[in-house]
């Protein structure tokens, strides 16, 4: 895009609606399946008539469910990264456990896509104080599981203050040196996220203003948003009705508008190498193909 004021990352965070903590905790249940995967090719279509590309972290539970609309979204050139296994809460599963969804995942995505699978984000951005050497062990090479936001009763924030793409020391001073952060963006002064359910609340021109401010701090906007939220979702009892707000066609309408804004939108990696002056990505060698 020509005459833009600077990159940014509008990230997918690759889940379904039944993997969703909200659909899990209900007391109700649909038979409805791949709840999500419209949303999908709705976000390739986007980018692509846009020329944009985009880091996809996915559930890699869904190569066993749905293999091919995974490599659908490696064919469409975007960068594949993982979001665990699972999608469970990584604070609420024993160490190994949490070993085994960090190995586990970054294999299966590796495997089928034939990418090097090196980015990483927590479900809810909930990490754990052996976070860093886990995905170090597993073979990662970045995580993009902070958010600096303000606290936020029953959700998350309050933790960190990073707001820049950094190495993982900035976050935890004992991390290894190799890794590194792209924290997910907050509206300035504010605090508060700027895409996920924020997005929905405050409407897209919040997040477009966000933007801007950021771009004018040097900041790259890292934003997120899921494949469910752009479809008809199916009425479950004991879902709040939060998840409900604006999906659809109100968010698909949304998306296209942050897409419309005057960045350059880019990967997760490259946001990282152009703005972690130094850093490389490690050639650890684990789980999988590598790009050669």
């Amino acid at each position: 895009m020509s005459d833009t004021v600077g990159r940014a990352v509008l990230s997918i965070d690759v889940e379904l609606f039944d993997q969703t903590p909200a659909y899990r905790s209900a007391s109700g249940t649909t038979d409805q399946r791949g709840i999500g995967l419209g949303g999908l090719e709705f976000f390739r279509e986007a980018l692509r008539d846009r020329g944009a590309t985009t880091t996809c972290f996915v559930v890699s539970s869904l190569v066993e469910r749905y293999p091919a609309d995974v490599e659908a979204l490696a064919d469409a050139g975007f960068e594949i990264a993982s979001h665990t296994h699972s999608h469970q809460l990584l604070s609420e599963l024993s160490a190994d456990d949490r070993r085994e969804e960090l190995a586990a995942s970054r294999d299966r995505l590796a495997s089928l896509t034939g990418q090097s699978v090196t980015g990483f984000r927590a479900p809810a951005f909930d990490i754990t104080d052996d976070h860093f050497d886990l995905l170090a062990d597993a073979g990662y090479g970045y995580d993009s599981s902070i958010v600096a936001s303000r606290t936020i009763p029953g959700w998350y924030g309050g933790e960190y203050d990073l707001d820049r793409p950094a190495p993982a020391t900035a976050v935890d001073p004992d991390a290894p040196a190799d890794l590194a952060e792209l924290p997910a963006s907050v509206m300035p002064g504010l605090r508060l996220p700027l895409t996920g359910t924020w997005l929905r609340f405050f409407g897209p021109r919040y997040t477009a203003l966000g933007m801007r401010l950021l771009a004018r701090r040097g900041i790259v906007p890292v934003l997120y948003v899921h494949p469910w939220e752009l479809v008809g979702l199916p009425e479950v009892e004991g879902v709040p009705a939060r998840v409900y707000y604006r999906t659809g066609e109100w968010m698909r309408d949304a998306v296209e508008y942050v897409l419309d804004q005057p960045f350059d939108f880019v990967t997760a990696r490259t946001a990282l190498e152009a703005g972690v002056p130094g850093w490389t990505e490690p050639d650890r060698r684990a789980g999988g193909p590598q790009e050669g």
